[in-house]
Parts: C-alpha cells; structure tokens; sequence
C-alpha cells in the first residue's frame, strides 16, 4: 500500500489542485473515469465540508491524506488548525454552511464507506473509501 500526503491552505482556489491530484493518483492506481471522478467531486466536497462549513473564515491549513492499494483508495480529509482565520472573500457555495448538508451526501452516495468524525482537539475528519 503506498501512502501519499499533502497539507493546502482552507483558500477555494486549491480546489483545482486537489482534483488534479486526485485523477492522476487514482488513474495510476488503476480506477475508471467514473470512478475517478467520483473521487474528484467527493474529495471537493470533502475539502469544502471541512476548511469552510460551519465558520466565519477558511481554514489555515488541512490535510489530505491517500492510502492506495491495488482494490481501494481511502483518502482522509483532516482540519489541521485551530481556527479558521482565512478571510472569505468569496464563497465556494452559495448558501454557506446551509450547503453542508448537501455536500455529505454528495459525498456518502458516491464513495463505498465515509466515516465523518473529530480528532482529539474537535477538528473535523473525514475518511472515505472508493473500492476499484
């Protein structure tokens, strides 16, 4: 199982890169064009769900992290700040946080298992798991 991480600032403008990161590790993992952009749509909402639902600003900082294995891709979402002090110049969603709700089940109906939690300091996690 290989193992990949990367840590983005809460800002909407990295969402683009996140996709991009997301299609090219789970084309080399061996996931279809449907199945990847599954991926891509659920890890954005993801992202969205933990930097900027539910607070006045964007998160400083958040990490992704892709566990790859020849039948699955988990990928974790985790907040890694303590506040959210990214000014929020514009909205990601037209309705924020109201648009929450949708994005998690976006989420839950296009990935096989989704766990949303929070870590020891009350951050919000997200693990996900897409089978091939």
């Amino acid at each position: 199982m290989d193992t990949l991480k990367f840590e983005i600032p809460g800002k909407p403008e990295y969402l683009r890169m996140v996709r991009l990161a997301i299609s090219s590790v789970a084309a080399t993992a061996g996931f279809d064009v449907e199945e990847i952009d599954d991926l891509k749509n659920a890890v954005c909402e993801a992202c969205k769900n933990v930097s900027c639902h539910g607070f006045s600003g964007f998160s400083d900082l958040y990490e992704i992290e892709l566990k790859v294995d020849p039948h699955y891709m988990q990928v974790t979402v985790r907040d890694e700040c303590d506040r959210h002090t990214l000014e929020k110049m514009s909205q990601p969603c037209r309705r924020c946080p109201q648009e929450g709700d949708l994005g998690v089940y976006v989420i839950e109906s296009l990935m096989n298992q989704v766990e949303f939690t929070r870590d020891e300091h009350g951050r919000k996690v997200i693990r996900m798991l897409k089978e091939v």
